[in-house]
């Protein structure tokens, strides 16, 4: 597809070239027009309707290209939703039935991995509605929604200590996207805390802390967190972009982001919203 179009608007551009170096000629050299001013103002809109053409074609298909990925995806998304909740409609049924521990244990990975499937799921939608430039904010409890990330994080990480202290806030905001924000997080600290397993994450006066007790930073490390691609410890698995990301759904939903952080003390992450 895309080698066609290239070729097509390659010969048309050479095609337009060659026109204008021609009526240019003709009309300066053979005809030698005497009115320059209208020749110019006749060549400009030639070169006007030539570039409009150009871009048209340029891009229309890449426009129908995506299109029809937009069209393939939300199609595919909604083909998921069934299977996900015939999934979890079966499990929840069959823990009221089985009373055998193996099975009860085989039950709940089944259970957990659908509700990766879920995640999955929503972050699809999520991207989707995001390209297609759809309002996703809305109005939630961020202490519901900060205890939710963190029973899914317990499934990752349970050797590791959450302590939660919450004061009900609600707020209006992009809510995946700031799902994706806390694990990313509460991820970092993590696994910059290789001897300590507690994270603390607080929530009062609108605003998140996200303290744990890990290697910490210097003032030049705080510095470059936000630099993309940018590690602090280069054997950490990772590919160094979360911070740049979370800093740029902050400025994008006028959250105030700040790290205050001491080598071998740990990392406090304040995540502050608007009140409404």
């Amino acid at each position: 597809m895309f080698h066609n179009l290239r070729f097509t608007i390659f010969v048309y551009y050479l095609l337009t070239v060659l026109v204008f170096i021609v009526a240019t000629y003709y009309f300066l050299v053979i005809v030698e027009v005497q009115n320059i001013l209208l020749f110019g103002i006749a060549m400009f809109s030639l070169i006007l309707l030539s570039s409009f053409m150009i871009s048209k074609l340029a891009i229309d298909p890449l426009k129908q290209h995506i299109t029809n990925l937009q069209n393939l995806s939300k199609e595919t998304l909604h083909e998921l939703n069934l299977p996900i909740s015939t999934i979890v409609s079966n499990i929840s049924m069959l823990k009221k039935r089985i009373d055998d521990e193996k099975n009860i244990k085989r039950l709940k990975r089944i259970e957990s991995a659908c509700e990766m499937l879920q995640n999955r799921y929503n972050e699809l939608d999520y991207v989707i509605r995001k390209q297609s430039l759809q309002e996703i904010k809305e109005s939630f409890f961020l202490d519901e929604l900060l205890k939710e990330r963190v029973d899914f994080l317990k499934q990752v990480y349970p050797h590791f200590e959450f302590n939660l202290d919450l004061q009900t806030t609600k707020i209006f905001s992009d809510k995946i996207g700031l799902s994706k924000v806390i694990d990313n997080l509460v991820d970092n600290g993590v696994k910059y805390s290789p001897n300590s397993n507690r994270c603390d994450i607080t929530l009062k006066n609108h605003t998140v802390y996200i303290k744990d007790y890990g290697c910490g930073m210097d003032e030049v490390e705080l510095i470059k967190i936000f630099d993309r691609y940018y590690q602090s410890n280069e054997n950490m698995q990772g590919f160094g972009i979360g911070l740049s990301i979370v800093k740029r759904f902050c400025d994008t939903n006028a959250i105030d982001l700040k790290f205050i952080s001491k080598l071998e003390k740990g990392t406090t992450v304040l995540l502050k919203f608007k009140e409404n």
